[in-house]
């Protein structure tokens, strides 16, 4: 949606029930309403004033608002130039299921988010770290990662719930590793294949955010950046048996040319023309 300076985009995920918006509004005033998910907004530029619980909230740069399942709030520019944010809504049964992964069944109840307004940077950031994805052809490993991060940080950083039952189960080292190795053989024989969380968690024999950890403490990367890694050597193999860029990244899973050769350069720091040529 665009009219004049005032603009706004959104994307729905499939596969969850997770939604993300972006936009820039000038004199856009919303009405009293309420979602039926978790909504988390972050102010890029600008500031928004919203009334919430009685109360005049203001959110500027840099701030996360947080609201509740059917928590009643209106909104509209608190700032000359209007503002410009971003924002992810999360289903209620998502969270729910995030936290019952992580801490093994003994997660509680939902968590309720006392403040409207956070300023917090590491929640602020592990949110747009979800909504990029969100916005984006996403590997579905990368984006069940990503929410689970973003659910895990709202749940220790804001809410109200998040007592020490709630805390994620670290498996033991023996476990860890298992699991973990488990993991690493799946992916270096699925690299192709579409990959959930969900699967590899089963496959590996323990929760998703266990797994998570495990990975990372044991090879020090997440799932999906090994898996890349995995691509990305076999894509380097191709090239030198004469395959050229674009047939590389058609074999090896990435969504383009484009796409292989930007995080090609960014692991090796060259081209893959450059590395082909050598």
């Amino acid at each position: 949606m665009t009219e004049g300076d005032h603009w706004a985009r959104y994307w729905r995920d499939d596969d969850h029930q997770v939604e993300a918006m972006q936009a820039h509004f000038l004199d856009h005033v919303y009405p009293p309403h309420s979602h039926d998910t978790y909504s988390f907004g972050i102010t890029d530029a600008g500031a928004q004033r919203f009334r919430c619980r009685g109360a005049v909230h203001t959110s500027g740069a840099g701030m996360v608002m947080a609201f509740n399942p059917d928590e009643v709030h209106d909104g509209r520019a608190a700032a000359e130039l209007g503002y410009h944010y971003r924002i992810v809504h999360i289903g209620p049964s998502v969270v729910s299921d995030v936290l019952v992964d992580a801490t093994e069944g003994r997660f509680r109840a939902l968590p309720l988010f006392p403040n409207p307004v956070l300023t917090d940077q590491a929640l602020a950031d592990s949110l747009a770290r979800l909504h990029a994805v969100l916005i984006s052809d996403a590997d579905p490993l990368v984006r069940d990662e990503r929410l689970t991060a973003a659910v895990i940080a709202m749940a220790r950083r804001g809410a109200s719930h998040a007592r020490p039952q709630m805390l994620p189960r670290v498996p033991t080292d023996r476990a860890r590793r298992e699991a973990a190795r488990r993991a690493r053989a799946m992916l270096d024989d699925t690299y192709l294949q579409p990959l959930s969380a969900e699967q590899l968690a089963q496959a590996s024999g323990c929760s998703r955010y266990a797994l998570y950890r495990a990975f990372r403490t044991e090879f020090g990367l997440a799932p999906s950046d090994y898996r890349r890694q995995v691509r990305l050597r076999h894509g380097r193999a191709l090239l030198r048996n004469g395959l050229t860029p674009a047939e590389a990244a058609s074999a090896t899973g990435f969504a383009d040319q484009a796409h292989f050769s930007r995080w090609f350069h960014r692991v090796y720091g060259i081209t893959p023309g450059v590395f082909r040529r050598a």
